[in-house]
């Protein structure tokens, strides 16, 4: 009982009687016009379907009044764009035929179903009935009152029914075609991509100013020398300051899609990381060979954040040690490897989500990346390929 009662408390169940009495009433204005052709309406819906702009109109009437829940969103099982091809405009006169077939049926429900209600109440009465076909042959009697319900129930159920029949109907022939479906699937892919390179950048910058930071704080607090806690200082002051320069980048592109990745920092800038670094007081030995400046864009801004985090890595969980970073163009191929001693107070990352992007980054690009200990020391190597790139932004 619950079960037939729960469509009758649903606002959508009254919006989908309301979407199909629409063309309900259009066609009682045709047939006020003409009774003799009730079947042109049906004849003229061919036409009018196979024009783009009606997918639309059905679409978005539909959207709004068959399923108000999804309106809006990007995965609404009723799509809300113009006809493209000639399959969706065929599939638009198919739903159009359907929704004049369902139309006239709960139309002429609609009115003749109260009607015979109101006959019944009359004939028990003994008032006379208004002339339904349903009561008008028989004499009138007062248990006509028990059955007045019926034809209100009736008209209930067919109404949550065919609201069912239409929506199941509308998902079919106004949902999205298969182009549609993939250009949808590959737009949430992007916007998933963006997503995670948004947190690997924040991770990359943040956590290496933050490590540099705390490193230099450290130091100074146990040098006792007002000159190095100076220089100190000076370091996270301006580690601060680049990583807010970053932060900003970061969330010019969440608040504006469109802001050019070229903006990001390159290998070519790769020595204010070295020089933050330095200044943490690890011993760096860089050596850089080829052409940096050649590098395709997203190789190098890749490369750029492949060697803050792992320089990142080397202060986080080795300190102040010598640390040798090389960067080699040539070859088509981009190398960058960071080693580190292996002290007693080294962890032993790997599973953890900075490492873990260094691989993503390096995969991305179609490279690879690895870390461990190497020779008793601990090794990020990289290589990326630098063909097929030259157009990336």
């Amino acid at each position: 009982m619950f079960r037939f009662l729960r469509p009758l408390s649903s606002s959508v169940t009254y919006t989908r009687w309301l979407h199909l009495l629409v063309p309900a009433a259009v066609y009682s204005v045709w047939l006020f016009i003409s009774m003799d052709s009730p079947w042109v309406p049906m004849v003229l819906a061919v036409p009018v379907g196979l024009l783009p702009g009606m997918r639309l109109a059905e679409g978005v009437q539909a959207q709004l009044l068959l399923t108000p829940e999804e309106r809006g969103r990007p995965d609404a099982a009723i799509s809300t764009t113009a006809a493209t091809t000639w399959a969706d405009r065929w599939r638009t006169v198919l739903w159009l035929e359907i929704r004049l077939l369902l139309a006239a049926v709960v139309g002429s429900a609609t009115v003749w179903l109260p009607a015979t209600t109101v006959d019944l109440v009359l004939s028990s009465s003994g008032a006379g009935a208004s002339g339904q076909w349903l009561v008008r042959t028989v004499e009138p009697h007062w248990w006509y009152a028990l059955l007045a319900p019926l034809p209100i129930v009736v008209l209930l159920a067919m109404v949550a029914a065919c609201g069912e029949l239409i929506t199941a109907t509308a998902r079919r022939l106004l949902g999205p075609s298969p182009v549609q479906r993939l250009t949808a699937l590959e737009e949430r892919t992007e916007q998933l991509l963006e997503r995670n390179r948004i947190a690997r950048e924040l991770h990359d910058s943040i956590g290496h100013a933050l490590t540099v930071a705390v490193v230099q704080a450290g130091a100074a607090r146990a040098a006792h020398d007002p000159e190095f806690t100076e220089r100190a200082l000076t370091a996270i002051e301006e580690t601060g300051r680049d990583a807010l320069d970053d932060l900003e980048r970061v969330l010019r592109v969440l608040r504006e899609s469109g802001t050019p990745v070229g903006q990001r920092p390159t290998l070519t800038e790769a020595d204010r990381l070295l020089d933050s670094a330095r200044g943490s007081g690890a011993q760096i030995d860089a050596d850089v060979s080829g052409p940096l400046e050649h590098v395709p864009g997203a190789i190098s801004r890749e490369g750029y954040r492949i060697l803050q985090e792992s320089l990142t890595n080397v202060l986080r969980h080795s300190g102040a040690v010598p640390v040798r970073v090389r960067i080699s163009v040539a070859h088509g191929r981009l190398e960058l490897e960071v080693t580190n001693p292996i002290t007693a107070s080294t962890s032993t990352p790997g599973g953890g989500s900075g490492l873990r992007g260094i691989r993503e980054r390096a995969a991305l690009l179609g490279g690879k990346a690895k870390s461990g200990p190497h020779k008793g020391e601990w090794r990020v190597h990289a290589s990326l390929p630098l063909s097929g790139t030259r157009g990336a932004p």
